[in-house]
């Protein structure tokens, strides 16, 4: 819980420390937030609408300080460690970066270190950012996130579960599922595909379950295979229940409709904004939030229940 309390904290002291307790913050005039650059290099795949959410958030931040940001992206580590080297060149204030393969990046976030730049991943390493010497992680772990979907979908009466893996070793992805198979008490099988090719992951999906009409669940960690795993359980008939990682429009219209028992929400917006903020804060009065320990953005649960709450941020890319 005090993990949780430091993040709070930290939020709750940004707009004290930018406009001198003023209940509106807004960045000073003196060309001294102009002159913090930032750079976000993470390991997305183009279409991916989840890191289009945590983009939203870095762009946010970077309005609401008035700092220039860079977000730059490619899924293969050895171009992602490129990106990073760059970044160190061009002599950013700090730098953002997600870790789906972390021994891929480790050399260039070390020469990043060495070289006197902050360092923040967000996503994807929260089990390495220590080792790596980073100031804090921003996410949450996929591990609990998995047990807790593992928990809910053994609650709905799940026994014979795919867990379908969007990106080849993302450990991230690969940690959702474990945590699925701990918690279920059933049988969890992981299903490999593209998310650069929906249309023949959807195919693989179908099938899987023209073939096993035992499989009762399927859970995809991602919402663009969300969307295609649906359509995949009404071209094949089945009636298994159908869970997700991650939000979108398309998801929260697919909850609101019943075909989406629930989805998993790491918060990706409030990534993208915190991490500036942090950056920001350690550049401008040395601040370094969460003591060293990582500051969790969730996981939360959307459900039935609570998606009209939540629609209208989706609609707006920030959910």
């Amino acid at each position: 819980m005090k993990k949780r309390f430091a993040w709070v904290a930290a939020i709750a002291a940004i707009p004290l420390i930018l406009s001198g307790c003023s209940p509106t913050a807004a960045p000073t005039d003196d060309g001294a937030s102009a002159d913090v650059k930032l750079a976000f290099i993470t390991h997305a795949a183009p279409g991916d609408t989840y890191w289009d959410v945590v983009k939203s958030g870095e762009v946010r931040a970077a309005e609401d300080l008035g700092i220039d940001v860079t977000y730059q992206s490619d899924p293969d580590p050895v171009k992602q460690s490129l990106l990073i080297d760059s970044a160190v060149a061009s002599g950013v204030d700090g730098i953002v970066v997600s870790m789906a393969n972390p021994d891929g990046l480790k050399d260039s976030i070390a020469a990043a270190i060495a070289a006197g730049i902050p360092v923040i991943s967000i996503d994807s390493g929260l089990e390495r950012f220590k080792e790596f010497g980073l100031l804090t992680h921003i996410g949450q772990s996929e591990y609990i996130a998995g047990q807790g979907a593992g928990e809910k979908l053994k609650a709905a009466g799940a026994k014979n579960v795919i867990c379908v893996i969007h990106e080849a070793g993302n450990v991230g992805l690969e940690d959702r599922c474990r945590g699925i198979t701990d918690t279920l008490g059933g049988s969890v099988e992981n299903v490999q595909v593209d998310i650069n090719n929906l249309a023949d992951a959807q195919n693989t999906v179908k099938a899987k379950l023209l073939a096993d009409p035992s499989i009762d669940g399927v859970v995809t960690l991602g919402p663009p295979m969300a969307v295609s795993a649906s359509a995949a359980l009404d071209e094949a008939g089945s009636a298994a229940m159908l869970a997700t990682f991650d939000l979108s429009e398309d998801v929260t219209k697919l909850i609101e409709s019943g075909k989406i028992l629930f989805a998993v929400d790491a918060q990706p917006y409030l990534m993208g904004y915190l991490a500036v903020n942090f950056l920001y804060l350690h550049k401008i009065n040395g601040n370094e939030v969460g003591g060293g320990e990582p500051v969790y953005s969730g996981p939360g649960y959307v459900t039935k229940d609570n998606v009209a709450s939540i629609a209208e941020f989706a609609k707006n890319g920030t959910r």
